[in-house]
């Protein structure tokens, strides 16, 4: 087990109690500690400022460590890897990294909150500034933990898939890449709404409000990256969407306590129908894109649901986009 701290500078909020603080008088994010499981995979802890609680990565360091390496960031769907359906339990991520000279780091939490800003503290989900912490504070610490060359690419999944555009749009520079996977562009037209509303809702008693204010408020359209694609430009993008009807990867060998014949109904029948819905939002961005003249590869497949099996052949599809765009 290896401990560190790196402070940063922030604000803090007035209302949480703080599990860990390097000063009473300096409040900061950094790195509490960390736990290696072998000489690649570990687990950081790191402490944020900007919502008063510890954060745990999962990481999988570069092989190479004669030169820094680039870093990539993959954000879990809805339930925020809580629920244990996470990269590393749903996918060959850790295999396929193994000889790849890049770092993935891998936040665990922010469920339902699409990893954004939120106005108001939630009774439910609690405070939420995940935006912050992804974009301000994390990177640093994790360029400083890793030794990183400081050039980085982001990556998520259904709710994260809109996180991802809406990071890069709200920070130009950051992330020389994005993979946006059987995501919704599009937050200000009914459909856009609606699904926003309908993953917030999921934690039973949450309020949407209390992320992006009323209907048809400024943070609504903020967060629009259609609306917003514009500062898209200049960033390697990889889309894709399947159409909802069950393909390859829809087979019995899902995993859920209710047997994997649960797995595959769920699968086609929710899966099927998200799908659809995300379908509408991925062409909407993609004619926001045409307009524009920004290039982006659409990876738009006639088949395929909602689930694990289509995102890691995405992760495998996009890494040649990603490796180029890191490359310095």
């Amino acid at each position: 087990m290896t401990a560190l701290v790196h402070p940063i500078a922030h604000a803090a909020p007035s209302d949480s109690p703080s599990d860990a603080a390097p000063s009473a008088t300096s409040p900061s994010s950094y790195v509490v500690r960390t736990e290696a499981a072998d000489d690649v995979a570990m687990t950081a802890f790191v402490h944020s400022a900007a919502m008063d609680r510890t954060i745990p990565l999962k990481i999988l360091r570069s092989p190479d460590r004669t030169a820094p390496s680039p870093t990539l960031y993959l954000l879990n769907g809805a339930g925020g890897g809580t629920d244990g359906m996470d990269w590393h339990t749903q996918t060959d991520v850790v295999s396929f990294f193994a000889d790849k000279n890049v770092n993935v780091v891998t936040p665990v939490g922010g469920a339902y909150s699409y990893y954004a800003d939120w106005q108001h503290d939630d009774p439910v989900l609690g405070r939420n500034q995940w935006a912050t912490f992804l974009a301000d504070e994390l990177p640093p610490l994790i360029d400083e933990l890793l030794k990183t060359n400081g050039r980085n690419a982001i990556a998520g999944i259904s709710m994260a898939a809109t996180s991802v555009l809406n990071l890069a749009i709200q920070n130009p520079g950051l992330y020389e890449a994005v993979g946006s996977y059987s995501g919704c562009a599009s937050t200000t037209d009914p459909l856009g709404r609606a699904y926003v509303k309908t993953v917030v809702s999921m934690a039973l008693g949450a309020n949407v409000t209390n992320m992006w204010g009323p209907d048809g408020g400024p943070e609504w359209t903020r967060n629009d990256a259609v609306v917003n694609a514009e500062g898209l430009r200049g960033t390697a993008l990889y889309v894709s969407n399947g159409s909802g009807l069950a393909g390859a990867s829809d087979t019995l060998d899902g995993t859920n306590t209710n047997g994997p014949g649960f797995v595959l109904l769920n699968q086609m029948v929710v899966g099927g129908v998200i799908e659809v819905a995300t379908g509408d939002c991925t062409r909407r961005l993609r004619t926001a894109l045409e307009r524009l003249d920004i290039p982006a590869h659409f990876e738009l497949r006639d088949r395929g649901t909602h689930s694990w099996g289509y995102w890691e052949t995405d992760l495998h599809n996009s890494w040649p986009m990603f490796e180029s765009a890191l490359a310095e």
